[in-house]
């Protein structure tokens, strides 16, 4: 069913303690740190009058987590003080990262073509860019060519992913300030191949392999990955083609220097854990 999705007006955090009333977030301050010291908390989050808020008050939490490596944990005075001003009063954005679930629980993960100045050539889910639901609809469809009714989706969100955004290659602090609502929804592909250069659908075995690879830590695998793993390339005119690849290359970890090279990225792996984390009560009934 074909959907036409507006334009949506910019989302930022806004945060809540006590009794004060919700203050936007500062573009260099870690959202995770508000909370407290350690990279993963638990925080209530809602919308309101187009603020995203987030607290430790009552209602349901959900996850909130930072890489250990995140630049905004660490960042000094003198760091911050060197930001522009007009980058200082960006706040910090709000975007979707859309785990799709089939009804028999897997997950579309999608390679980033390799033109692209954000991830490129690596494995994330799609959705990633744009404030919301309704937006995350519309990357959605972009990127995959899944035509959704804003009505005809309930995404869950699973947790929240506080990440820095630059180019490949870039160190900079001043590109992207993002928390990234991780949603779980269940709804023929066609890849945008300018976005898109392969797809794949994962299953729990995999995903937990994934999962394992954690990035910034060290040991074997469990459990171990398949040797091989069927996806679909995207071409460049956007017909499809099966391939194979080694299993290896999506639990690859982040290396610590030097190029990057093809993986799942580290706030995938968070995302598919808490995918499998969501599925752990359905399989104790």
């Amino acid at each position: 069913m074909a959907t036409q999705v507006q334009k949506v007006q910019k989302v930022l955090v806004h945060l809540s303690g006590g009794n004060a009333d919700a203050q936007c977030a500062r573009f260099v301050q870690s959202i995770t740190g508000h909370f407290g010291g350690q990279d993963e908390t638990q925080v209530v989050c809602y919308l309101d009058n187009n603020r995203f808020i987030l607290s430790q008050g009552a209602g349901q939490r959900v996850p909130l987590k930072r890489p250990a490596f995140c630049p905004f944990k660490h960042l000094s005075v003198t760091q911050a003080a060197a930001i522009p001003l007009d980058v200082q009063d960006r706040g910090v954005d709000v975007a979707v990262a859309v785990i799709l679930q089939t009804a028999n629980q897997r997950v579309l993960l999608t390679r980033r073509a390799a033109g692209l100045r954000i991830f490129p050539g690596l494995w994330v889910p799609p959705g990633v860019c744009l404030s919301l639901v309704a937006a995350g609809l519309r990357e959605l469809h972009e990127e995959t060519g899944l035509e959704v009714e804003q009505n005809d989706v309930s995404p869950q969100i699973l947790g929240l992913w506080e990440v820095r955004r630059a180019p490949t290659g870039t160190h900079t602090l001043t590109h992207s300030h993002k928390c990234v609502c991780v949603c779980v929804s269940q709804v023929c592909l066609r890849p945008d191949p300018a976005e898109v250069s392969a797809c794949l659908w994962v299953d729990r075995d995999l995903a937990r392999s994934i999962v394992g690879g954690a990035d910034g830590e060290e040991g074997g695998l469990q459990p171990p990955p398949p040797p091989a793993v069927r996806v679909t390339e995207v071409l460049p005119d956007g017909a499809l083609r099966g391939s194979l690849l080694p299993g290896a290359v999506l639990c690859a970890r982040a290396p610590a220097e030097g190029p990057d090279v093809e993986r799942v990225i580290t706030g995938t792996k968070y995302a598919l854990g808490l995918w499998l984390d969501s599925l752990a009560p359905r399989q104790s009934c």
